[in-house]
């Protein structure tokens, strides 16, 4: 696995299932979420605190998704994050979620491109990403 790519594991439970026991569609951009959180935190960045010490903070601006297979009930899932692009107010993340088949390896459920933007906490407006934060991301990119 690549060091640029990072992984998270996520259980399907109950609560993200439709009456069908498969995931409901909506519940993926929540995997993602998740993911893309553990990722800056598993390279340093604290989002709360930095939304505290600048004033500003990371929201969703885009997201497409491609839907691929249906993950079910208890089925245990690999979500990834990969930065694609990076600019001064906005970065492009790559997400997979993907279930270990014991006979066919790894099999890719839903792909995810989520554009991020860098906003002002209190105004909403796009602002720079801090170079600090710009420094951390490009190292990994």
């Amino acid at each position: 696995m690549s060091e640029r790519v990072f992984h998270w594991p996520v259980r399907v439970y109950w609560e993200d299932t439709d009456a069908g026991g498969i995931v409901f569609y909506a519940n993926y951009l929540k995997f993602f979420e998740r993911a893309r959180t553990e990722w800056l935190r598993h390279l340093g960045v604290n989002q709360h605190a930095l939304r505290d010490s600048t004033g500003g903070m990371f929201v969703v601006s885009t997201s497409q998704l491609n839907y691929l297979r249906p993950a079910r009930l208890d089925d245990m899932l690999t979500v990834s994050a990969e930065l694609t692009q990076i600019s001064r107010a906005s970065m492009t993340i790559t997400q997979t979620a993907q279930r270990m088949d014991e006979t066919t390896g790894p099999v890719t459920l839903c792909v995810g491109t989520i554009g991020i933007a860098w906003v002002n906490a209190q105004t909403l407006r796009p602002e720079r990403i801090p170079p600090h934060v710009v420094s951390v991301l490009q190292d990994r990119h």
